[in-house]
């Protein structure tokens, strides 16, 4: 395993990253909401990397793992921020981003923010806007008067201890929706999705896959996994994604 190092960013956050050195594209592990660097498939796919001699980075964002921050203090924007921040400074050339969750989102504003960089794309149980259809749109009358008062509202999870949802993840997340408008990956993308995923629907993943527009788009459904597509079958499945988003690149 590769030593942490932290990267100063320029909005005075303290990043840990881990980077592999080895052959491009480098694949950028973008993990989920309250996740870090340290999880199953962080840590599978950078052995995996290193095996195959390609180079390979993962991170924490601000308020997660080992970075600087509370986590109630961050949302969609400023993780977003992290993201091109560590791809500016630890990267060069094309990027395959491969984003679990949240990271999912995160990893299609930085396809939109810089298609140049981008040289294929793989999602796992991807959440787009999931702060506006999935918290927002769900919330009873109760809850969203907590928000629009400046309160936090508790959400449980099957996953981790209860999430906590802040007025400022709400407002933010509204001005980083990528659903709303065009969505174009002019680039092989691989989205894969477990059907018994009870934090992410299959519907969420068909309505993104008819939503965005490009040349080489899949979408790959894991009979009976969960949302954590963590176990060995879907470790391998998501190399084999990867894999072939590669292979185009030759």
């Amino acid at each position: 395993m590769s030593e942490t190092a932290f990267l100063e960013t320029n909005s005075g956050r303290r990043l840990a990253y881990h980077r592999t050195e080895g052959q491009g594209p480098c694949i950028v592990f973008l993990s989920g909401l309250k996740s870090d660097m340290m999880g199953t498939k962080a840590v599978f796919l950078e052995d995996w990397a290193r095996r195959n001699g390609r180079a390979f980075l993962r991170f924490d964002y601000s308020g997660h793992g080992s970075s600087s921050g509370a986590f109630t203090d961050g949302c969609i924007g400023d993780w977003a921020e992290d993201t091109a921040e560590v791809v500016a400074a630890l990267t060069q050339g094309p990027i395959l981003p491969v984003g679990s969750s949240m990271g999912g989102w995160q990893a299609l504003l930085l396809a939109r923010a810089q298609p140049e960089r981008i040289a294929g794309l793989v999602t796992i149980a991807a959440a787009p806007d999931f702060t506006e259809d999935g918290y927002w749109a769900k919330f009873t009358p109760a809850q969203r008067a907590r928000i629009e008062a400046g309160q936090m509202v508790e959400l449980p999870s099957d996953y981790m201890e209860p999430y906590l949802v802040t007025p400022r993840m709400i407002a933010d997340g509204r001005e980083n929706l990528v659903l709303r408008a065009p969505l174009h990956l002019p680039f092989p993308v691989r989205f894969l999705q477990g059907t018994a995923d009870t934090a992410v629907s299959v519907a969420t993943a068909v309505g993104l896959l008819e939503h965005a527009t490009g040349p080489d788009m899949q979408l790959r459904l894991i009979k009976d996994a969960d949302h954590r597509l963590s176990d060995g079958p879907c470790l391998d499945l998501i190399a084999h994604a990867i894999d072939e988003v590669l292979a185009v690149n030759g």
